[in-house]
């Protein structure tokens, strides 16, 4: 709310990235299931395994993010349409 009382223009990128945040908790908690895991010690296991946690990660960050822009998008409009200006 401090975002639309002070006019902030940029609102659009704090509310993408707060809906996206979930990517970043995603891609974090990927290092702790891994470590769970009995993987091979082999180099390529730990590249495809992050390699395919990155896409996901990336995948995730844009579908919640944008969801969160364009909820934000319908909720200012709907706010700021029912101000009658006379």
């Amino acid at each position: 709310t401090t975002s639309f009382c002070s006019e902030n223009h940029r609102w659009w990128w704090f509310s993408f990235f707060t809906a996206g945040s979930t990517a970043l908790y995603t891609f974090v908690y990927s290092f702790f299931w891994f470590q769970g895991l009995q993987a091979s010690s082999m180099m390529i296991t730990y590249m495809l395994y992050f390699g395919y946690m990155v896409l996901i990660s990336f995948g995730l960050l844009l579908l919640t993010g944008t969801i969160g822009a364009l909820s934000g998008l319908w909720f200012v409009r709907k706010i700021f349409g029912s101000i009658k200006i006379d």
